[in-house]
Order: C-alpha cells, then sequence, then structure tokens
C-alpha cells in the first residue's frame, strides 16, 4: 500500500490521504439547542442524551448542547434545525403549529384526565403518526418528551374560570392556547421563555402556566403570588432533527442513535415526575407564593368552561387523532 502511494501524484496522494482522515475520524456532529435550564427535564435529556452518545458512539458521534438559548431562542430554533444549523431540538408541541395543527391536539385544556392519559396516548399509532407529519418541511420527529402537567399562576387566587377575568397571561404561540384564555374573558400574550420572568416581574403580564419545574427553574414564583393547581393541560416537548441529516447518518449508527433516543425519552419522563414533585415542594417550602387547592366541583367547573374548545379545534386537529386522544381517559 505504501509503494502504491508513492507512484501517486500529489494531488491525487492528497485526495486519497484527506479522504481516509475524513471518513475515518471525523466524527458526526449534533448540535442540540434549548430554551430552559439544565437542571430542568429537557435540560437534563440533553445532557443525557450526549452523555450515553459519547459512551457507546465514541469517536463516531459527537453531541454539543447550548442550553438557555445561548445558540437559538423561541423565535429562531426551528428556522436554523430547518436550515440545518442546528441538528437537534426538543420544542415544546405548541410551537410546531405553523407546520401541522394535529399537534395541536396536546394543547386543548382539560381533554386529558392526568399524565398517565398523555402518555397513553403517545403510544397509540395515531400518535406515533403525527411524529412525521412535518418531514416535508424538514423537521423531522424522533420522540416525546413530557415535563408534567401545567398549572395557572397569576396576581390572585383563581379558584374558579371566572376569576381569571381580565388578567394577561403569558402564552406559547399557539392559537388553542390563546383561545383557552379567551375563553375566561382574560388576555392572551404571546412571549418568548426566556422573557417570561421580566414581563411578570413588569406587570405587563399578570399570569402564565406551566409546569412547576418552570416555575422553580426560572424562580416565577418570586413574581406570583398565587398558584392555582389546575392540572388542566400538560407541557410535552418532540425530539425533532433536519431530515436530511437525519437520514444521511450511517444506518448502523443512526439504529444505536435511535436506541439512545428511547432510553433518554423514558428517562426523561420518570425524572420530570420526580423534579416536578420535587419543585413543588420547594416551591410551597420557600413560602413566596400560595397554593389554591380545586375541589373536584371546582376542578369540573373549569373544565365545563374549557370543553367548547375541543369542537372548535376538531376540524384542523382531525376527528381521527380527536377520538384516539379521548379514548385513553379512564374515567
Amino acid at each position: 500500500m505504501f509503494k502504491s502511494l508513492l507512484t501517486l501524484p500529489l494531488t491525487a496522494l492528497l485526495l486519497v490521504t484527506g479522504t481516509a482522515l475524513a471518513e475515518g475520524k471525523a466524527p458526526i456532529l449534533i448540535k442540540f439547542s434549548h430554551v430552559v435550564a439544565e437542571d430542568t427535564p429537557k435540560g437534563k435529556g440533553a445532557l443525557l442524551f450526549k452523555k450515553l452518545v459519547e459512551e457507546r458512539l465514541a469517536g463516531e458521534v459527537k453531541v454539543e448542547v447550548y442550553p438557555n438559548s445561548t445558540l437559538f431562542g423561541d423565535a429562531n430554533e426551528l428556522e436554523a434545525l430547518r436550515n440545518n444549523e442546528v441538528q437537534m431540538l426538543a420544542p415544546s408541541l405548541s410551537k410546531f403549529e405553523p407546520f401541522t395543527k394535529q399537534l395541536q391536539v396536546f394543547d386543548l385544556p382539560f381533554l386529558f384526565d392526568d399524565l398517565e392519559a398523555v402518555k397513553r396516548f403517545q403510544k397509540r399509532e395515531k400518535s406515533r403518526d403525527l411524529l412525521r407529519t412535518m418531514t416535508a418541511q424538514n423537521i423531522y420527529g424522533l420522540a416525546y418528551w413530557n415535563n408534567g402537567m401545567k398549572q395557572l399562576s397569576a396576581n390572585r387566587p383563581l379558584p374558579k374560570p371566572a376569576d381569571a377575568k381580565g388578567l394577561a397571561f403569558r402564552i406559547q404561540p399557539s392559537a388553542v392556547l390563546a383561545a383557552q384564555f379567551t375563553a375566561l374573558g382574560a388576555k392572551a400574550v404571546p412571549l418568548p421563555f426566556a422573557e417570561t420572568f421580566k414581563a411578570l416581574q413588569g406587570g405587563s403580564v399578570q399570569g402564565t402556566e406551566g409546569p412547576w419545574s418552570n416555575f422553580a427553574s426560572q424562580k416565577l414564583d418570586s413574581v406570583q403570588p398565587y398558584i392555582t393547581e389546575t392540572n388542566h393541560g400538560s407541557i410535552n416537548y418532540m425530539l425533532v432533527s433536519n431530515p436530511k441529516f437525519w437520514t444521511s447518518i450511517p444506518y448502523k449508527t443512526r439504529t444505536e442513535l435511535e436506541a439512545i433516543i428511547e432510553e433518554v425519552s423514558q428517562r426523561v419522563g420518570d425524572e420530570a415526575e420526580q423534579i416536578n414533585q420535587r419543585d413543588r415542594e420547594a416551591v410551597l417550602a420557600a413560602g413566596r407564593t400560595k397554593l389554591v387547592s380545586l375541589s373536584a366541583d371546582e376542578h369540573a367547573a373549569w373544565r365545563a368552561q374549557m370543553e367548547p374548545l375541543w369542537k372548535t379545534f376538531e376540524k384542523e386537529i382531525g376527528a381521527d387523532v380527536m377520538r384516539a386522544a379521548q379514548t385513553v381517559n379512564r374515567r
């Protein structure tokens, strides 16, 4: 081999050796960007993915994690993915509304009885199909990540739906979430996640929604005197990649990455439940906010107020998707 290389012209020799080096040593780079703190279910999931990839695919794949909007923020992360400037994201499902209306099913308030119902739906074939609905738009769904049930915070207690009237709530950009607050006689204000604390602190919005882990990690309880435990919806993410990038990965390596993703997704969900319980206790122990617990009748009143939205969005989401979602409840 060495003798034959000596007979090659210099340009050909450089081409052969350069190709060999590239094929043998250059790892596949995955830039994983997200908008939350590292000590959250999503943040920990990204770090676990990096850890397992480096353990099992050392030298083949390299993962770089960029938390807290340090690489791309809410406003531009999906466009960056579509342009392959970043190779992995885990946005909230609300962010995909411009690309598919079917994922709005996850935003509908009180559609799912609890987190277990959400998880049952995600295992159904209809839900698995939703992962691939945006492939033609350069967004390739890999898995669902769950971050727990949502609560409502505000500058006053909200035991009844009418108590939210007149308030402005920060939301993710979502027609369903906007309609949710309109149904309460409240105002919905779409804002990037990173701007939520300042908006609440300055009073431009008076409330928001989210899981306990978000309230704790962003210290929202320090600017919100009340948290009403509604469990009215869930925060769910979709782990996504650029389809051209993802399918360009050699089959064997891609199969191993998919196995890692499945393992990480399970652990993200399990840890999210633990983190939310831990953060709920920490927020309440800090004493900066008061917990408002709903009675069975109060919870039923909230659900009755929101249920008409299911019919409003059924055509966009699809009756088949709605049926599949409603069958997972056990009431």
